[in-house]
């Protein structure tokens, strides 16, 4: 909640320079005028944000499957993520993260006390 009141005085700070150059849309994440950001400029800038800290290139979008993925491992339902990534259906989720859930599936029951070992895992994503 502190980042995002940081944001809005940010943004009235903006607002006041813009002036009568300012587009009023009710957006939350804005250029210096108001108007939306553009997707191009957006994965831009974190690009640049990933080389200044020294870490691999992705897309902006595989944001979402990491974080997917680490809500997965801590136990978070399915249903809840796929809300969270607004999936049409709860079927493109499982079906997206299947690998994940076989892993998690696969290190419960090597894990298990009274486990077999003897689980398998595919070794190829659906």
């Amino acid at each position: 909640m502190v980042a995002l009141e940081q944001l809005r005085q940010e943004q009235e700070h903006q607002r006041t320079a813009a002036g009568a150059r300012w587009r009023e849309g009710g957006l939350i994440f804005t250029t210096r005028v108001g108007t939306p950001l553009d997707p191009s400029d957006i994965a831009r800038r974190f690009t640049g944000l990933l080389d200044q800290a020294g870490i691999r290139r992705i897309r902006f979008h595989d944001l979402s499957h990491t974080c997917a993925t680490l809500l997965l491992e801590q136990g978070v339902q399915l249903v809840t993520i796929k809300e969270l990534l607004d999936h049409a259906n709860i079927g493109i989720t499982a079906q997206v993260y299947a690998h994940v859930r076989l892993r998690l599936q696969h290190d419960a029951s090597t894990n298990s006390p009274t486990s077999s070992r003897t689980a398998t895992i595919p070794t190829t994503r659906p």
